[in-house]
């Protein structure tokens, strides 16, 4: 069975990349922690993310936003402690900050993935390619998507966190075309 290259190294990875990557995600909660994950990656690999992803669930409550959002020095000082997730203190106020900037989108009526959607029009980008060189680090799509979150409060999403977060949610399809998941997954949009 041929798979992305990126995914080959560990179970765990070829798991994610077999079951989850590319599939279109629409759950508010499940983007919100996945685009917290995206930038707790920030200069790591997704591999090193993913191994403390079960851990981060637990220590950020599930990723509630309403619970992070209340997050006190006592929870942030035993954050950085926590061996189990990356232990910078930006990225843990990023990620208790992104939970405010989300209760405020919210509020207004808005879902956070009828939000993040919309920079692919609500339907995922089909992409057909060959090989790891043809896959961009950013688009204009994650350039509009990063200004977008920055604009309301969101930390840690550059452009290039954000390709990656499109990538991983399903907007775009970027399984090379050999991979076994490139065309089940085209069959989710």
């Amino acid at each position: 069975m041929q798979r992305c290259p990126w995914c080959e190294g560990s179970d765990l990875y070829r798991h994610y990349h077999d079951t989850e990557w590319g599939v279109p995600m629409r759950d508010d909660l499940a983007l919100f922690e996945l685009i917290n994950l995206e930038g707790a990656q920030a200069g790591l690999s997704w591999s090193t993310v993913l191994n403390k992803r079960e851990h981060y669930r637990v220590v950020f409550d599930a990723f509630d936003p309403a619970i992070i959002a209340r997050y006190d020095e006592r929870k942030v000082n035993a954050l950085l402690k926590d061996p189990g997730i990356i232990r910078n203190k930006l990225k843990i106020a990023a990620i208790i900050g992104n939970a405010k900037a989300y209760l405020a989108l919210t509020k207004e009526e808005q879902t956070f993935s009828d939000f993040v959607w919309q920079f692919v029009n609500h339907k995922p980008i089909q992409h057909n390619r060959l090989s790891l060189t043809e896959v961009p680090t950013k688009t204009a799509e994650s350039d509009a998507m990063s200004k977008a979150l920055q604009k309301i409060g969101f930390k840690f999403v550059g452009s290039t966190i954000c390709y990656a977060f499109m990538q991983a949610s399903g907007m775009v399809n970027d399984h090379l075309v050999s991979c076994h998941r490139h065309t089940p997954v085209q069959q989710f949009g």
